[in-house]
């Protein structure tokens, strides 16, 4: 995802000013994030996003609007995320792979791996789940089969997933086999892949 793909994606949005005016002034003003971010959803709407499986139209006018910073891109990110409610804290997260920030948002992945919030999961497991290192990120997606947030909001599962990880699922399936439960068609489709075949 790109801004230029996204702002091609609101250009439907409610109050299409209010954001051409809202990036202006956070480029020229970075404090006027705090004010303009909170507010996204009234002006641009929360509805999904035509074209964009996976956004909504806030997200995408938050992601923007943290893109437009001249600079401190990871102190506005970690202060929007710590202080937003959860919608913003998804946009945040999904902001992350798109601002030159290094590995610095890694603590707001960890926080929001830690949640029982499906969404915050989900969106921190998208590209810049990349820097999380490849224990934190076997439990990310260990948790994502527990939760039933379907694999396909993985980044990067293909390349990732390894032996290490097919242990784990085995293990969870086990147990949910021993409770009479059964995992999810992708959860056991990457067990299937991940477990050694037998000659």
């Amino acid at each position: 995802m790109t801004p230029d793909q996204l702002r091609a994606a609101l250009r439907g949005v409610r109050d299409p000013d209010w954001l051409d005016v809202a990036l202006r002034q956070v480029a020229a003003e970075p404090a006027a994030i705090d004010r303009f971010f909170p507010a996204a959803g009234r002006h641009c709407g929360r509805g999904e996003l035509t074209g964009l499986p996976g956004w909504t139209a806030d997200e995408a006018a938050r992601v923007l609007l943290l893109t437009a910073l001249p600079a401190e891109h990871a102190r506005h990110a970690d202060a929007l995320y710590r202080h937003g409610d959860a919608a913003e804290k998804r946009a945040v997260l999904k902001a992350l792979p798109l601002l030159p920030i290094g590995a610095a948002g890694v603590p707001l992945l960890h926080d929001a791996i830690r949640t029982n919030d499906t969404r915050l999961v989900a969106a921190a497991l998208g590209p810049y789940a990349r820097h999380l290192d490849p224990a934190a990120w076997r439990q990310a997606v260990l948790k994502c089969v527990f939760m039933e947030v379907p694999l396909s909001v993985v980044a990067d599962l293909d390349t990732r997933a390894d032996g290490e990880l097919g242990v784990m699922l085995g293990g969870l399936a086990a147990e949910r086999q021993a409770a009479g439960r059964s995992m999810a068609a992708d959860a056991t489709d990457l067990l299937d892949q991940l477990s050694p075949q037998e000659a």
